[in-house]
């Protein structure tokens, strides 16, 4: 646990007591402040009064005599498609609101940072599609190196569940938009941007209000080191904001697919190949054709978004390379869960939006592709460019009809359910064909979550062997 700083004697409030919540409440009081919380469901506080906590209603007015600070669970809107009436409650009186990220930044560094030899380091990780990859692929690499490393965020562990920080430790953080949209400090040693596409829109008030709360990282930030993905213009942009000059080596840019040569310091992959070049000079090359943990032109910015982080802090080319042949992958991201009589079962569920499926769909070749769900503003449409290695489409949840009427002449299958869908593409699939599950959708009609429709994907297939 990180214990905050700066809060002794002080009462602090805490909205939402999900896993994060709690983690700030345990280390709020761990930095001495007297803390009381609240959260929307009866179920949950009346366990955290059993847990010992104190449960205070947080709408009414009276109960806000003395609080200094309110700190909100990153999945509670504070501005967009309208504030929690807790938060509003907050505005009105002048209470700060911060998230934990907020409070991470400002507690991390302590004292005891004196005596180490190689300060403690941050890499945080932002964008739209990659960013769990990445931050998995950078953590993996520096374990791979022999450095010290923890990972944390919106992955894995709560950024204040973390451990302080070791002599020489990296730590590896994965942000989303809700995250950074309202963190009070964002003070990382190193950030990286992958990539952006239209996604939690009504979140933050349209795509300029999302773009923004990423670019916090950075215009906020300061970080030593930005890394920023150059394949759409928002990444452009912000590359241009915060280098000097094209020569600017404190910008790293990557791109999958662009060939970048201009620049002080780049690195891009091109046909399956990664390259660095500094000050118009390559210096380092590597085959990622081989990598069977990161398949797929996505992946491969993935890779270069990695490369470059490590790189900033001094590894070798080469022992970046031998770890990336060692990298699995992450579950539900291109996950090669099965190859049953010479057909490949893919688990991409994390493939949520029409982007993620449009990188998904690019990597394999003869595909039988599991689609639907909880479709987006725009259904599918944008992906007609990506349609010519569909072999049918098996399209399942609440938008399958609607995805339908996007497919043009690609031959489909309302199958429904994630269990039709597979039976029948396990019917009908050939030897050297691909069956991924890239939803294009949100899972909330039929699963609670992108990992449940992925595990149950994944069963289904297991099920399948003989």
């Amino acid at each position: 646990m990180i214990p905050v700083q700066g809060v002794e004697n002080q009462t602090i409030a805490v909205l939402g007591l999900g896993r994060s919540g709690r983690a700030t409440a345990a280390a709020l009081t761990e930095g001495g402040a007297h803390v009381v919380t609240w959260d929307d469901g009866a179920d949950t506080r009346e366990q955290a009064a059993a847990d010992g906590m104190t449960v205070l209603d947080l709408t009414r007015e009276a109960n806000w005599d003395g609080v200094s600070a309110l700190i909100t669970s990153p999945g509670i809107p504070h501005l967009y498609p309208r504030p929690h009436p807790v938060i509003a409650k907050a505005y009105e009186l002048g209470v700060p609101v911060d998230n934990d990220i907020g409070l991470f930044f400002r507690s991390f560094a302590t004292r005891d940072w004196e005596s180490y030899d190689i300060t403690p380091r941050v890499i945080a990780i932002t964008g739209s599609n990659g960013k769990s990859t990445t931050t998995a692929l950078i953590h993996h690499i520096l374990r791979e190196a022999g450095r010290p490393t923890q990972i944390g965020g919106n992955i894995g562990t709560g950024v204040l569940s973390l451990d302080p920080a070791h002599d020489g430790e990296v730590v590896v953080l994965e942000l989303s938009s809700y995250q950074t949209d309202l963190a009070r400090a964002l003070t990382p040693d190193i950030a990286v941007f992958t990539n952006l596409s239209p996604d939690h829109l009504d979140r933050h008030g349209g795509p300029g209000g999302y773009f923004a709360a990423k670019r916090r990282l950075f215009a906020e930030g300061g970080p030593d080191r930005a890394v920023i993905g150059v394949d759409e213009i928002e990444g452009r942009y912000l590359a241009d904001h915060l280098a000097m000059a094209p020569s600017d080596d404190r910008v790293i840019r990557i791109s999958s697919g662009q060939k970048l040569e201009r620049f002080g310091w780049s690195v891009f992959s091109r046909k399956g190949f990664l390259s660095e070049y500094r000050k118009g000079r390559q210096v380092a090359s590597i085959d990622l054709r081989e990598v069977k943990g990161l398949p797929g032109e996505h992946n491969h910015q993935n890779a270069c978004a990695a490369y470059a982080a490590t790189r900033a802090l001094g590894l070798a080319p080469r022992e970046i390379e031998r770890a990336f042949h060692s990298f699995e992958g992450l579950p539900h991201r291109s996950q090669r869960v099965a190859e049953i009589d010479g057909v490949a079962w893919v688990n991409d569920s994390k493939a949520t939006n029409v982007d993620a499926a449009a990188k998904a769909l690019t990597a394999f070749r003869n595909i039988r592709w599991i689609a639907g769900g909880m479709g987006k503003d725009g259904g599918i449409e944008a992906l007609q460019p990506f349609l010519d290695h569909v072999v049918k489409a098996y399209l399942i949840g609440h938008s399958a009809r609607d995805f339908a009427l996007q497919l043009g002449a690609v031959p489909y299958e309302i199958a429904e359910t994630m269990d039709q869908a597979v039976a029948r593409a396990a019917a009908e699939a050939q030897p050297g064909e691909t069956v991924l599950l890239a939803p294009a959708a949100a899972s909330f009609d039929q699963y609670p979550n992108f990992e449940k429709r992925g595990e149950h994907f994944t069963a289904l297939v297991q099920a399948l062997r003989p």
